[in-house]
């Protein structure tokens, strides 16, 4: 069988997809396909480049590497390579991927679809980053990337330091956190802007937490806040969580 047309249906294989799903993929008939795997067509030029791009594999692979008949898995491998060669890599969420990291955040293979970056400040560690949208967290403004660290136990949440949560209800938000002492098992998300009210959600509707290390955002992005409104919105602020630390207190 051609290397190409092996390769061609070991990677479609790999993401378990149809014949159907990967043709609408590359944008050619179900028919053709079939025809490439069958090894009755070698795949164009323009379709092993879409392959290339899609699979992140150089064309000179697919067409002299038999990629399914290494004793690793070819994309694990890949993958584990990528994270040893740059422990502080940083994939990327943004807002147009919200929906779906809900589905996806435990899925390696989708995991591995999102694009990343690196950080020269960042040591060894679990890193993602998150676009928010909206105007809660103001003065940091909408569009501003959050580049975190996954916390993995609800004993290391710092009160009043910021967090992007991932919740099956709220979706992915960013909020600074308060725990609760006579509300064991929840924790309160406080928005930086006072015009949004604080909430409460319980551990066991979170689905991640991430702690936040860095805000990114374009030069320009930034709020034009007057002083006379940033110094009502910090004062408003300040009265806001002095009274949440009462509550908790009682």
């Amino acid at each position: 069988m051609s290397i190409a047309c092996q390769n061609l249906k070991f990677l479609r294989k790999q993401k378990g997809w149809t014949q159907q799903e990967f043709a609408d993929k590359l944008g050619i008939k179900r028919s053709l396909l079939g025809a490439y795997e069958e090894e009755r067509a070698e795949p164009r030029t323009e379709v092993l480049e879409l392959v290339s791009d899609m699979f992140r594999v150089s064309i000179d692979d697919l067409l002299r590497r038999d990629i399914g008949s290494q004793k690793e898995n070819f994309l694990e491998k890949r993958r584990q390579q990528k994270l040893g060669n740059s422990r502080q890599q940083v994939e990327f969420v943004p807002v147009k991927a919200a929906a779906g990291y809900l589905a996806g955040y435990n899925d390696d293979e989708f995991i591995e679809e999102l694009n990343t970056f690196t950080l020269p400040m960042l040591g060894a560690g679990n890193y993602r980053a998150f676009e928010i949208a909206g105007d809660s967290m103001l003065p940091t403004p909408s569009g501003s990337v959050i580049v975190c660290h996954k916390v993995d136990g609800w004993d290391d949440i710092k009160n009043n330091e910021t967090y992007v949560v991932v919740t099956n209800r709220e979706g992915i938000v960013y909020k600074r956190l308060l725990k609760s002492n006579r509300s064991k098992g929840k924790i309160t998300l406080v928005s930086d802007n006072p015009q949004f009210e604080p909430y409460s959600v319980g551990y066991e509707d979170v689905l991640e937490l991430w702690q936040s290390d860095a805000v990114i955002s374009k030069t320009g992005q930034q709020s034009r806040l007057s002083v006379n409104h940033l110094a009502d919105m910090v004062s408003h602020l300040q009265d806001q969580v002095s009274l949440l630390k009462k509550k908790i207190k009682d």
